[in-house]
């Protein structure tokens, strides 16, 4: 039992960025638990003040490398709405298919090389390659197939430079987009045996109840546009995210905490499955069923697992979105709308792999950045992930400091959380 302990876990591994654990506890109850982000602000939305709107869109994606399709598409979101540009059909569908490419990449990074270890017993992935050689290579084969999809559609994965402001700069190719449905469709089996192999799994049965936060479309199931949703019942316009997401300044940290009608709110796979369960593809929902996910799921261990449900719908509607673009034939001449500079200020969000994320500018009349502002998921995660840590460790306290220290990690990996990118600038200029 842990009567007196003080838990201090300096940069945690298998996460992307630097993040510490520290807890303590006296007399066999916790007195504090906190994740602090230890790396020092990016500045990102300092140094884009000034940068023509052609820059910015170039310049902020470079934030994260994992997520830049995501903040490219957000990007160009807020810029389109501040120039006032309208994009064609068929460059909404290439995004799309675009951003299933990067949430399957993502995905699959954290569900195999980042928690996997967890629940079979190992340190890191390494191990497997001699006790489970199939499985790595599987996971291997469905990173290269995400990775492939993205350079399909936009002419490399990570930080691509071919999706501009108005479409892209190069006209699609039937007969590629052919090419990759096929393998599309081959990848079905991959996620099929990944529902086998995870259902599996003993996780901790953990819950608490919180708010779910993330866009909701009317139409499919939302990754690139829709309206702000939170469980608790409210449906906004996403351009009105500053009257609902109130940031807060937090002392041992450079990511902010953000909340909505609670102290606190979760994004990202779980509670996109949890708001928008009704959405998912067929084959989505037979894993969900086979992965004993049932709408809402309060355990955000949980989060690994609705992460391969994701997988498998954006596999499925992957090929559908192929097939409707194969249908109506490429189009060069809706490759890209005309761009001109002027006055304006607008949002894009979009459902990043980690959660909802939002990029918003000012431009003055000469296409120059006035001000920007991005709000990233891992941030907004930060404040429920301390939630659940002061409610999980009551219930393992009985444990050795080493058990509670190892579970509060595999807790705070449960979020994928992109740490780097969460680092902001604390005092606007």
């Amino acid at each position: 039992m842990a009567k007196d302990a003080q838990i201090k876990l300096r940069h945690m591994t298998r996460v992307e960025g630097h993040g510490d654990i520290i807890a303590e506890i006296k007399d066999g109850s916790l007195v504090d638990v906190r994740f602090a982000v230890v790396e020092a602000p990016r500045l990102f939305e300092a140094f884009l003040v000034g940068r023509t709107y052609d820059e910015v869109v170039h310049c902020a994606p470079r934030i994260c490398g994992i997520c830049s399709v995501s903040h490219k598409c957000a990007a160009l979101k807020a810029t389109e709405t501040a120039l006032g540009v309208e994009v064609t059909e068929q460059t909404l569908l290439l995004r799309r298919l675009a951003f299933h490419g990067e949430v399957i990449s993502s995905h699959i990074l954290h569900i195999y090389f980042l928690a996997a270890p967890d629940f079979f017993g190992v340190s890191s992935v390494f191990p497997l390659v001699e006790t489970a050689p199939d499985v790595v290579r599987r996971a291997m084969r469905m990173k290269r197939l995400a990775y492939d999809l993205c350079d399909v559609t936009l002419g490399r994965h990570t930080h691509p430079v071919a999706m501009t402001i108005g479409g892209f700069s190069f006209v699609h190719s039937e007969k590629r987009l052919a090419a990759m449905r096929d393998r599309l469709v081959d990848g079905l089996e991959d996620i099929k045996v990944t529902v086998k192999l995870f259902k599996t799994v003993d996780y901790p049965k953990f819950e608490r109840e919180t708010e779910y936060v993330s866009l909701r479309s009317p139409t499919r199931y939302a990754f690139y546009d829709g309206d702000l949703f939170s469980s608790d019942g409210e449906c906004v316009p996403a351009g009105r995210y500053r009257d609902y997401i109130h940031e807060r300044v937090v002392p041992y940290s450079t990511a902010k905490h953000a909340s909505w009608s609670r102290p606190q709110y979760m994004v990202g796979a779980l509670a996109r499955v949890n708001n928008n369960h009704d959405q998912l593809s067929s084959l989505a929902l037979e894993a969900a069923h086979d992965l004993g996910i049932t709408a809402p799921c309060f355990n955000p261990f949980a989060n690994t697992l609705a992460q391969i449900v994701e997988c498998a719908h954006c596999l499925e509607d992957s090929i559908h979105i192929i097939d409707m673009l194969l249908e109506r034939g490429i189009r060069a001449g809706e490759e890209q709308a005309a761009v001109s500079p002027r006055e304006g200020r607008g949002v894009g969000a979009v459902e990043a792999p980690r959660g909802t994320l939002f990029h918003e500018y000012e431009y003055g009349p000469n296409g120059k950045c006035l001000t920007a502002n991005l709000v990233i998921p891992t941030a907004q995660n930060l404040a429920n992930l301390e939630a659940d840590m002061r409610a999980y460790v009551p219930a393992i306290i009985e444990q050795s400091e080493e058990s509670i220290t190892h579970q509060l990690e595999m807790l705070a990996r449960a979020y994928d959380p992109c740490i780097s990118c969460s680092t902001h600038m604390i005092l606007a200029m």
